[in-house]
Order: C-alpha cells, then sequence, then structure tokens
C-alpha cells in the first residue's frame, strides 16, 4: 500500500516538472522565434525588397562603348545590390520561351531594346532615393526608359513599418505572458511541497536555507526548458535558410547568439523570481491555512 502511494507521488512529481518544462519550452520558443525575428527584420525586409527588379532601356542607337560605360557606372554605384545586362536578342529569346511563339517571324526584326536588369539595395528600396536614382540615370540621353514597380514598393514600405510595430506588441504580451505562465507551473510545483517547507520551517530551518533547493531545481528545469527551446530556434533558423538561403539566419552567429543568451536568461531569471516569490508565499501561510 506503501509503496503505491509512494509510486503514485513519484509519478506526480515527474508529471508536474514535466508540465512546468514543457510550460517553459514552449514559451520561450515562442518569443525565441520571435526575438529572431524582430533582430533580423531589417535583414528581411532588404531581402524582399531587393527582390524588387528595376529596368533600364537603351534607345537602338546607343553603341557598345555607351553601353560598356554604363555598365561601369552601375559596378561603381554605392546603390546597386546585383545587376545584369540583357542583350535585346536574349530578351527575344526569353520572349520566345514564355509565349511560344517567335513574333520575329511575322515582324521581320527585333523590335526589343538592350537592357539592365537593377536590383537596388535594401536602403534604397523607398520611394525618395528610387526618384534621385531614377534622375541621375535619366541623364544618360541614350537611355529610352525606366521601368518598376512603383506601387509595390510603396506597399512594401508602408506595410513593414506597421509589420515591426505589431511583432513588438505581440513580443511584448507575449513576455508578460511567459512570465504569468512559469510563474503559475513554478507555484502549482511547489504547491505540492507546501507541507515539507511548513515542516522545515517548524523545526527552526531559516526562510533561505528552505528556499534554497527549491530555487536551484526550478533553475535546472528552467535551463532544461531553455534548452530545448534553443534546439528548437536553431532547428528554426536552419529551416528557414533552406527556404530562403539568402536571409543566411542560421549563419548570423552573433544574432542568433543574442537571442539564445536572451532565452536562457529569460529561462533561468523568471524561475528564479517565479520559484523565490511561491515559496516565500508559503513560507508566511500559517499552519491551518495549507490545507
Amino acid at each position: 500500500m506503501a509503496s503505491s502511494f509512494e509510486n503514485y507521488n513519484k509519478r506526480r512529481l515527474i508529471s508536474s516538472y514535466f508540465s512546468v518544462v514543457l510550460s517553459i519550452f514552449l514559451v520561450l520558443f515562442l518569443l525565441g522565434a520571435l526575438g529572431l525575428f524582430v533582430i533580423n527584420s531589417k535583414k528581411i525586409t532588404n531581402d524582399f525588397k531587393e527582390n524588387i527588379p528595376m529596368t533600364v532601356f537603351f534607345n537602338n542607337d546607343a553603341n557598345d562603348s555607351i553601353i560598356n560605360a554604363f555598365d561601369t557606372e552601375m559596378k561603381n554605384a554605392k546603390f546597386i545590390k546585383e545587376y545584369a545586362f540583357v542583350h535585346k536578342d536574349s530578351a527575344a529569346k526569353n520572349n520566345v520561351d514564355i509565349v511560344g511563339k517567335d513574333f520575329m517571324e511575322f515582324l521581320g526584326f527585333n523590335p526589343l531594346q538592350n537592357s539592365f536588369d537593377i536590383h537596388l539595395k535594401g536602403d534604397y528600396v523607398n520611394a525618395d532615393s528610387i526618384k534621385i536614382i531614377e534622375r541621375n540615370i535619366r541623364k544618360n540621353e541614350m537611355i529610352s526608359e525606366i521601368i518598376y514597380d512603383k506601387e509595390l514598393v510603396d506597399m512594401v514600405n508602408e506595410n513593414v513599418t506597421k509589420i515591426t510595430f505589431w511583432i513588438l506588441i505581440i513580443s511584448g504580451i507575449l513576455t508578460v505572458v511567459a512570465m504569468l505562465l512559469i510563474n503559475s507551473s513554478m507555484r502549482l510545483s511547489i504547491y505540492s511541497h507546501r507541507f515539507t517547507i511548513k515542516t522545515m520551517q517548524m523545526v527552526g530551518a531559516t526562510k533561505s536555507f528552505i528556499r534554497k533547493p527549491f530555487i536551484w531545481r526550478s533553475i535546472k528545469l528552467g535551463l532544461i526548458g531553455s534548452g530545448l527551446a534553443i534546439i528548437g530556434i536553431i532547428a528554426l533558423a536552419i529551416y528557414v535558410d533552406g527556404i530562403f538561403p539568402s536571409l543566411g539566419i542560421a549563419k548570423d552567429y552573433v544574432s542568433l547568439g543574442i537571442v539564445i543568451a536572451g532565452v536562457l536568461g529569460v529561462g533561468i531569471l523568471i524561475t528564479w523570481i517565479s520559484t523565490f516569490f511561491a515559496t516565500q508565499r508559503f513560507l508566511n501561510l500559517k499552519t491551518d491555512d495549507l490545507y
């Protein structure tokens, strides 16, 4: 009978520890994932912006020397992420591959123009900067047209500000929720030891002596939960890099290190604070209030 009761208590204790570790893991993983997004938000935004192309078309009168001069100018320009020259014959071939018909057969000539596909650096993909760049490029009299998606540029810049704001709000709310959930889990874990706490107090043990083993145990649980959350965050970073290799989130060891340190610190700090106040509550209770 006694053995059965002991096994029951042991299972209940393991279940309590498991729920604490699970709560810490889930909350810290979500918090770390949001932190990873916030830290890399500029990189993510710039990666999207840098995929918005600007196409510069040249008049048919533009000779090789003019095109080579423009190529050199783009190579030295500080606002260029990357660019590529597209010969009109290559453009015609690509058009045939996409449409499936050779329009030059019935036209008798190639109406397309030589062009440059330009991708600007993310910091320059905004309405004001693009206007200045466009104005400078148009100084070349051999350029016939410059095309880019102005509406997409405006939409991206507007939405980035909104998304960043709401991510910060959600991160703040999640931090509070994390503290409440972990605090609740730690209090439930300590609740099962309330009689032990009061017994030790009655035989003359000091509050710090009673509190110490509970705090160390909660820190260990916090480390386990934080460790699992860190593994999840690293796996998430590797997964995102697999889909978007240009971001290089998993290879940005500084940002990843900051998030890992933050998750580890929050896990230890919250469990320590929660355990301190939970044990303090039971230490201050009268014996009659324990039931």
